[in-house]
């Protein structure tokens, strides 16, 4: 097996078990380890620390797979950690009436780069890097093995292949073809997903818990729904009892699937207007035009994947925000979100102060927001907490 050996200094966040190794903490590579193969790393002394998986094309040269020596990498080993995982979920989801959830969370349960999602019957996954797209077929096994569903099918046709040197992919691993769109149930809600176009592995399954706060919250007057996607904070307000819901989203086929979600749940869907356009625009727009809102929805796709992009991404969540407090009522209600993995809960707080002070108003933060307990964030590795929110009362 070949060898990492760290710089002395940097074996420290390995004996905290944070999971990443990155190129620059690698003093010498003992061995030619392959894409994906294991490895063993150790401290500039010699001392074993943990066991890897490489990747010689990314930045984050080595993901830990394991802080146990005598624990080998291996069929089995994908075997317990995934069942695990889904026992896990298992446990949090007994009794409820949530049929889509995630299963296995990449680093925070144990296996780095790997993506389980189940839509009801179906599980779709992803191999987001070296070591996972290495035992893929192992980690099918492990699924099949498992059971408890007719079809896995496969999501791994995101950016972030790339920086792994692996191609996009995706396709039906095992099993049977899902429907075209699924039906979901998530708590007094249903949503149709397409699990083979739509983002991330269909649905924005993270903001489960926050769709729940806002139809449970009981409100009326005006809402605007920024980044819409299919719909599901439009239906959470509308079951709220919101006067009117404006949704903006810049794609036609997901706010068709939205119009058919509200009426999938039997929502008045003379309470909405649909605007297929570009946010940034459509918030100036509205702006200048002097309209005004009692709750305003900010949910943006991904800006800063990587810190090093954080300082770009920082402005476009600046602008939104900004905009959002001068189309917000005095006593209005801001639920503004982050799913970007360069900013921190602490930057966001920043930016959305900041886009509060240029905006010339006061507000206040009522509640912090994230994501549910089956996208866990592990103890010593705080990247796992990507989803951050932030609700905000317009003094």
């Amino acid at each position: 097996m070949s060898i990492l050996k760290v710089k002395h200094g940097r074996e420290r966040s390995i004996i905290r078990h944070h999971p990443w190794v990155f190129t620059s903490a690698i003093e010498e590579v003992i061995g030619q380890p392959g894409m994906g193969d294991t490895v063993d790393i150790v401290s500039s002394l010699g001392n074993w620390l943990a066991r890897a998986a490489y990747s010689p094309k990314s930045k984050i040269r080595a993901r830990i797979w394991t802080w146990d020596q005598e624990e080998q990498i291996d069929a089995d080993f994908f075997q317990q950690r995934i069942k695990h995982a889904i026992d896990d979920r298992k446990r949090l989801f007994t009794g409820n009436r949530i049929s889509a959830y995630r299963e296995v969370h990449a680093e925070s349960d144990g296996i780095p780069g790997l993506i389980i999602d189940r839509y009801n019957e179906y599980r779709v996954v992803q191999f987001l890097c070296a070591g996972v797209e290495r035992w893929r077929k192992e980690i099918v096994d492990a699924l099949v093995q498992i059971g408890g569903c007719d079809g896995i099918y496969e999501r791994s046709d995101v950016d972030v292949r790339a920086l792994e040197g692996l191609p996009k992919q995706s396709g039906l691993l095992w099993g049977k073809q899902a429907e075209e769109s699924l039906i979901i149930q998530e708590n007094d809600l249903s949503f149709l997903v397409d699990i083979y176009r739509g983002h991330k592995t269909g649905f924005y399954l993270d903001q489960r818990e926050n769709r729940k706060m806002i139809y449970e919250m009981a409100f009326d007057g005006d809402v605007l729904n920024c980044f819409c996607y299919t719909g599901s904070f439009t239906a959470a307000a509308l079951k709220a009892g919101a006067t009117s819901v404006l949704s903006i989203d810049s794609s036609k086929p997901a706010l068709e699937i939205a119009r058919e979600n509200i009426l999938l749940n039997k929502l008045p869907p003379e309470r909405c207007k649909w605007i297929d356009g570009d946010v940034f625009h459509e918030l100036r727009r509205l702006r200048d035009e002097g309209q005004l809102f009692d709750v305003i929805i900010l949910d943006p796709p991904r800006f800063a994947p990587t810190i090093a992009q954080a300082h770009r991404a920082a402005r476009g969540y600046k602008d939104i925000n900004l905009l959002a407090f001068k189309l917000l009522r005095h006593g209005g209600l801001l639920f503004t979100f982050s799913c970007s993995g360069g900013i921190g809960l602490d930057l966001f707080q920043k930016i959305v102060a900041d886009a509060a002070i240029d905006a010339a108003v006061e507000a206040k933060i009522l509640q912090t927001l994230g994501q549910p307990g089956d996208h866990p964030i592990g103890l010593p590795f705080p990247e796992s907490r990507y989803l951050k929110g932030l609700v905000c009362r317009k003094r």
